[in-house]
């Protein structure tokens, strides 16, 4: 099958990553309606044919449609990517609960945990549209502008519905493009919160210039609380030494094209978080999974410490190094402890 005998896609999110997966799309032919709900940033795509404000640098396919109209953008069809920040993903489906069929799936890739509840995105869409609607999860590490210009990736993509796996990996797999279907929904998930705020420690680690081998130490024990909290929240073992799991961690500690790792250098620096996002200018989704992972494992008792510590700097409890210090008295001790 073709990519222009696929049915169009629609897309909700036009940031840099949603107008990534709208280009790679585009480019196999396919025609993508990609909705904002900002009016002004749609009438600078449609009057530029390109995202200026969150990819620049990338002409617009002809297939590509923006539209700030989400009646208009979802209309006759059968997939949905929902690309928003996780803050609004609920409210997104709640707008779109009243105005598409049932026979619609929803493809998260978004990243993050409910604030109210701690659920995954992919648990969020079975509790607003139904826990018969069929869904999927794409996540793995990508970043959008490499995306964008075509150079390898790999990413993992996952449904409990084998008909959903297959047509979607039918759809975004390009030798480019390489998508690894699994069934693991919530660890895929998981990976993808996860590594974002381990990013942000990473980033203060290197931006105290505490070396390399405190940045292996870090990721390291980074991956074995990922592994925790997805063994408790149904994940698989593969996933999370996987792609989506220690392959988007690695990408998005060790590279300067992760908004997250950028905030923890300028965290580790000295500069103040606000002015940091500022400078930055898109979400940092780690600061906010920050809080939700952390309270996700307080509430099940398990130790995820330097997601801990990372809270704590965030929220100005404890500066960078009173968190190393207490982070390396915690690992001496639980040494001697073994």
């Amino acid at each position: 099958m073709t990519g222009q005998s696929l049915k169009p896609i629609t897309i909700l999110g036009a940031g840099s990553w949603g107008t990534a997966l709208a280009l790679h799309l585009a480019k196999r032919g396919q025609t993508v309606r990609l909705w904002s709900i900002e009016i002004p940033e749609v009438a600078a795509m449609l009057a530029e044919r390109t995202n200026n404000r969150y990819l620049p640098g990338f002409p617009f396919p002809a297939q590509i449609e923006p539209t700030a109209n989400l009646t208009e953008a979802i209309k006759g069809i059968d997939d949905i990517l929902v690309a928003v920040p996780s803050v609004g993903f609920k409210e997104t489906l709640f707008i779109l609960k009243s105005i598409i069929s049932k026979d619609v799936r929803i493809i998260c890739a978004s990243k993050g945990l409910d604030e109210e509840t701690g659920q995954l995105m992919h648990e969020i869409v079975l509790d607003v549209l139904g826990k018969h609607r069929k869904c999927a999860v794409l996540s793995g590490p990508s970043f959008a502008r490499e995306v964008a210009a075509g150079l390898p990736t790999a990413v993992a993509i996952a449904s409990k519905d084998k008909a959903f796996l297959s047509d979607l990996t039918e759809r975004f797999n390009t030798p480019h493009f390489q998508v690894f279907p699994t069934d693991d929904m919530a660890g895929v998930e998981i990976g993808g919160v996860t590594k974002n705020v381990i990013a942000i420690a990473t980033g203060i680690c290197d931006g105290m210039a505490l070396g390399a081998n405190a940045r292996s130490a870090l990721i390291t024990f980074g991956l074995a609380e990922m592994m925790r909290l997805g063994a408790l929240l149904g994940g698989k073992m593969e996933t999370m030494v996987g792609l989506a799991g220690m392959g988007d961690l690695i990408l998005t500690c060790t590279d300067n094209q992760s908004r997250n790792r950028r905030l923890g250098l300028a965290i580790g620096k000295g500069r103040k978080i606000a002015e940091a996002e500022q400078e930055i200018g898109q979400v940092v989704e780690g600061k906010r999974n920050a809080e939700l992972v952390s309270l996700l494992a307080n509430k099940h008792g398990i130790e995820m410490p330097i997601c801990e510590a990372t809270w704590q700097i965030l929220q100005g409890k404890l500066s960078a190094k009173e968190a190393v210090d207490q982070l390396l008295a915690r690992a001496a001790a639980s040494k001697v402890e073994a």
